[in-house]
């Protein structure tokens, strides 16, 4: 259980949810976890939990949203602990329930803004750091809304869309300087962001028939995906697309 050993991960939306497994797992295999969210108590219960287990963490409150949070973070996390060898953007907001006609000017720029120029922010911040190591693996998180049509989340689906397009694009520039730069898309996973939903067996269950494994995602599953990329295990791993889905995809 050593495959983080020494190394510095920064997670965003580390606070609930795929980010706050993704820290514990990433902390559990000896790395150093730097989480950004916008809840600090929040955050600072993922750290304690972190901690008390021997692990090694540090949270940095604010939004993706502001590029100034975004620089605070990477120069927290090199004043702490020295480096920086993964980025894991996974800070996400939605639109859900409504469609586009019923989508306004003020939903679509925040979901934009957080879920793609967030993106952005952290990874701009990010690169000149990796590129003096020579290294570094960003792992972002989309969704399977962004290959797949689903119902009222316009907004959404387009800023996953987006991420997509965005993680190719990041691989190629940055190959030849040993960052590499991967896209995990989760289907529905039982976090937070899902609560309404899981409560409610009516509207829970016709979702449900679309997926070959009958059941949501967990947290952890997905963060195992995401500990994979980070690793040296995915040393000749970049610019993929890799859906976590139960199958829901594979219709």
């Amino acid at each position: 259980m050593s495959r983080m050993l020494g190394k510095v991960a920064i997670i965003t939306g580390g606070n609930a949810g795929i980010g706050e497994a993704v820290a514990k797992r990433v902390a559990a295999e000896g790395g150093l976890v730097v989480i950004t969210g916008r809840r600090q108590a929040e955050l600072d219960r993922v750290v304690l939990d972190i901690e008390s287990k021997g692990g090694h963490a540090l949270a940095v409150a604010g939004s993706v949203a502001d590029e100034a949070h975004a620089r605070d973070t990477v120069a927290t996390a090199l004043k702490t602990f020295g480096r920086i060898d993964g980025l894991v953007n996974n800070a996400g907001v939605g639109d859900f329930g409504k469609r586009i006609h019923e989508t306004d000017d003020a939903t679509w720029a925040n979901v934009i803004d957080v879920n793609v120029t967030g993106v952005l922010r952290m990874t701009r911040a990010v690169v000149p750091h990796m590129l003096k190591q020579g290294r570094g693996s960003i792992v972002n998180i989309s969704s399977i809304a962004s290959v797949v049509g689903i119902p009222a989340l316009p907004a959404y689906a387009a800023s996953k869309g987006a991420v997509d397009a965005l993680t190719r694009a990041i691989a190629v520039d940055y190959a030849q300087d040993g960052i590499r730069c991967n896209v995990v898309n989760p289907g529905l996973i039982d976090t937070p962001m899902a609560a309404p939903l899981m409560a409610n067996p009516e509207q829970l269950a016709p979702i449900l028939t679309h997926y070959l494994l009958k059941r949501p995602g967990k947290p952890e599953e997905v963060a195992s995906m995401v500990l994979y990329l980070l690793s040296d295990e995915a040393a000749w791993v970049t610019g993929g697309t890799y859906m976590i889905d139960g199958g829901m995809t594979a219709w």
